[in-house]
């Protein structure tokens, strides 16, 4: 699921008084000081890629105006549980289509390979890797009135702005002009990549992969719900709602 934006770039500058250091000028404005003669190397990484150093999966980046997003969907596996678990407080990652509690047999499913994981509201809150964070409903109101003002709907247009983020592969074929999933009007000329990966009704059950998929936002509606972003085959927009906190 793809619901995580980077909040902060380091800058280096480089102090020569001695003793000599490394000071690291974050942009929220707190400071690091490192010694030279502690650090045997600096490894710049490559900006389209970030390596979550939680399981050293390698993530493609995208920059959309002035935001950075991940441009696949979130992996992080900690522990799963079959579509009948879930709750509204308690974290809860899923695979679709599994029904085990194995995090190997898991990752090991293609649905993981190639859609990533499932969460519930408080698994999404708690599953970026460490300088990311969930988006807030307003940042993908950000992300959504870029895409409409800047010519990404189809054929050029101020609407169907899912066509430009939905990724040509992974849809179900269909043939109706207005729909996300098929190559011919999923241009992802945005590159946000947007996989339909599926999801977890909170009743249990997995359902709507190649079909949909909904991205968590960090803001809630009231105590049982929260605003969510989706595309969808039937649809040519990035679609706006509410969600249940214990679906996936």
């Amino acid at each position: 699921m793809k619901t995580f934006l980077i909040t902060s770039l380091c800058i280096l500058s480089f102090q020569l008084a001695f003793p000599q250091t490394i000071i690291v000028n974050k942009t929220d404005g707190s400071k690091a000081t490192f010694q030279l003669a502690d650090i045997e190397n600096i490894t710049f990484e490559d900006l389209n890629t970030f390596t979550d150093l939680r399981d050293s999966t390698v993530y493609e980046t995208v920059i959309i105006s002035e935001q950075i997003w991940m441009a696949e969907n979130l992996a992080f596996l900690e522990k799963v549980s079959p579509s009948s678990a879930g709750s509204k407080t308690t974290p809860y990652f899923y695979i679709h289509g599994y029904e085990g509690n194995n995090v190997n047999d898991a990752k090991a499913k293609q649905n993981y390979i190639m859609y990533g994981a499932l969460y519930n509201y408080a698994a999404a809150k708690i599953a970026c890797p460490t300088g990311w964070h969930l988006p807030s409903d307003a940042e993908w109101s950000i992300l959504n009135d870029y895409l409409t003002t800047n010519g990404y709907g189809y054929d050029g247009s101020s609407s169907d702005i899912g066509k430009s983020m939905a990724a040509k592969t992974g849809w179900t074929a269909n043939s109706t002009a207005g729909t996300v999933g098929n190559d011919q009007v999923s241009n992802n000329t945005s590159h946000f990549n947007g996989l339909s990966s599926g999801i977890r009704y909170n009743l249990g059950g997995f359902w709507d992969i190649s079909l949909r998929t909904i991205f968590w936002s960090s803001s809630e509606k009231d105590a049982s719900t929260a605003w969510g972003r989706g595309l969808d085959y039937r649809e040519g927009v990035l679609i706006h709602g509410d969600h249940f906190q214990d679906h996936g």
